[in-house]
Formats: structure tokens, sequence, C-alpha cells
């Protein structure tokens, strides 16, 4: 089985968001970008603004497709779909996480991360035209 996730790498004055997992859930815990599962006959960019709307209450700008990790967990395997977006209306409130952070791409290794989002950090610590 392979679940599909959408993930938004939200970049503010050179910072990105990233949330807090709740305790008791899946990897909870362990920080990561926000978003979450794609629904049946819902697309990756539906299923983006859905979760950022459910979770922070922000409605965001056209997602731009940046970077596909495939993972395997013991139970399953997954498929992050990153994309890059701003924030275009809200006010982002951790509604359906532990905390939210601010956090340089230099700033990304001192937070725990599930295993599968270990490649995407990497290229964004090299950024731009460092690969």
């Amino acid at each position: 089985m392979v679940v599909q996730v959408a993930a938004g790498l939200i970049l503010h004055e050179g910072r990105y968001l990233i949330t807090r997992r709740k305790a008791g859930t899946h990897l909870g815990g362990l920080w990561e970008f926000p978003g979450g599962k794609r629904e049946p006959g819902e697309s990756l960019e539906a299923c983006l603004r859905r979760e950022l709307r459910e979770e922070f209450g922000v409605e965001i700008t056209a997602p731009g497709r940046f970077y596909v990790v495939c993972h395997d967990y013991p139970e399953t395997r997954v498929e992050l779909h990153f994309f890059r977006c701003t924030i275009q209306g809200g006010h982002g409130q951790a509604v359906d996480c532990e905390d939210v952070r601010w956090v340089t791409p230099e700033e990304l290794a001192k937070f725990e991360f599930p295993p599968a989002d270990g490649p995407l950090i990497e290229a964004l610590q090299r950024g731009p035209g460092r690969s």
C-alpha cells in the first residue's frame, strides 16, 4: 500500500514553517513540514490546501511542486510530495499539532524529523544551485 502525502514548504523571510506531531499519533513528537494524506479523488494540490486550512486556518498561494521522496516504513510505503507556497490569508495557529516554529534551513538539523524527510532537508540546506 502506498500513502500519498502533500506537504508545504512555506517560506517567510528566509525561514520555513515546521510543526510538531501530536504525541500518541504515528511518528508523534517528531517535527515535519505541514500537510497530510491525500484523500481518494483529491489532487495533491487540493490536499495541501485542505490540510493547511484544517491544521492552521491559513490559505496559501498556488503550490509549486518542489521535491518527491518515497520511503518505506515497516507498515507502509509513503510518497511525500513537497510543494513551495506562501501564506496568502489567515493567521496560522497550531490547531492540529503540538507546536509550530519558523526555522532557517541551517536550524532544521536541530529538530528530529521522520526518516523520510532526510533527503528534502539535505536539499534545503544545500540551497539553490548547490546540488
